[in-house]
């Protein structure tokens, strides 16, 4: 993954990593693993797709990526509806999917027809109407046909948030709008994406935030910063995380060893070894007890126990939990 997407999402990286996918109008299921192979269940525990395939992902636009042997999609009913042929298969946004196979990357439609041809050297998904692609060496933007509208130019680059995209250009970071216009030019050390109006920027080492129009908002004083969610964002000064407010007053102290975003209104955090989540006002909704934790979405949140060392030796467990701390599905399933 890019170093700009490291750094985005730095603030939230566990053992799992960032599992969950920004979906519509998908399944309220989850996929889940018994005895090696993967299969989806609903948020009240149930089995509803046998487990069948070698890996499977989150659903998106009511389709989800599963392997056999090569990647392809499957619906809710667990039907193959575009056959494993890729080598890499990307969640649906705005109707299409990104797709790797043969070292080329392109785009298919839920029918598996290719829409966009592979023909890139990477591939990310479509946001508010542009893909960003990279082609010899640099990064530019696509439409839904296809069309370069922006061209590869940029080191780096992140999908569009808030009708902005992070770019880098020679040394630093800035902004261009959909057409490649530069809304904020290129002067930041770093840049994370719009959320709540807001983005992190790192100057002289130091993180803030800016409002779209590039002016800075919150002074940059953090170690590291991460995005809004649910009007406050996590940020780190010294050993320990908090989250402060869109005015940059701390809301929830410095008080954590890690700590992710808001989403559905409790963030997970990280005390010592173990994950747990907190609600806006920094109490326990969920006490310290996983090894690994995801953010929560549509209701539930995946959570780890068994390190990813034990892993290696069987003792690594997934299962998921919803916002009351009790297990949609057992770990020990």
């Amino acid at each position: 993954m890019m170093l700009i997407m490291k750094m985005f999402k730095l603030f939230v990286v566990a053992t799992l990593g960032l599992w969950w996918v920004t979906v519509q109008a998908a399944p309220a299921l989850f996929p889940v693993e018994v005895g090696g192979r993967w299969g989806f269940a609903d948020k009240a525990g149930k089995l509803v797709v046998n487990p069948q395939f070698e890996r499977a992902e989150v659903f998106s636009e009511k389709l989800a990526a599963v392997r056999l042997g090569k990647w392809g999609y499957a619906d809710g009913a667990g039907n193959l509806v575009i056959n494993p042929q890729f080598d890499h298969a990307g969640a649906f946004h705005e109707g299409l999917a990104a797709v790797t196979i043969s070292g080329r990357g392109g785009y298919v439609g839920a029918d598996g027809k290719y829409v966009i041809n592979p023909q890139f050297d990477e591939v990310r998904p479509f946001v508010q109407g542009r893909a960003a692609v990279k082609l010899d060496h640099r990064w530019g933007f696509i439409d839904r046909s296809g069309e370069r509208v922006i061209r590869p130019q940029f080191e780096e680059a992140a999908d569009f948030s808030e009708g902005l995209a992070a770019v880098r250009l020679g040394k630093f970071f800035g902004y261009v709008d959909v057409k490649g216009g530069w809304v904020i030019q290129a002067q930041f050390e770093r840049a994370g994406a719009f959320s709540d109006g807001l983005a992190a920027i790192r100057e002289g080492g130091r993180w803030g935030f800016i409002n779209p129009a590039g002016k800075q908002v919150i002074q940059p004083q953090f170690d590291v910063a991460g995005a809004f969610g649910n009007g406050l964002a996590p940020v780190k000064l010294g050993k320990n995380w908090g989250y402060v407010d869109a005015q940059g007053k701390y809301v929830i102290n410095l008080q954590f060893d890690q700590a992710g975003p808001f989403a559905d209104g409790l963030a997970r955090v990280r005390l010592g070894n173990r994950w747990g989540y907190v609600d806006r006002d920094g109490k326990y909704a969920i006490n310290p007890q996983f090894d690994g934790a995801t953010d929560f979405y549509n209701g539930v949140a995946r959570v780890e126990l068994g390190s990813a060392f034990t892993g290696m030796f069987g003792g690594r467990r997934f299962g998921y939990i919803n916002p009351d701390g009790k297990y949609v599905w057992n770990p020990n399933k």
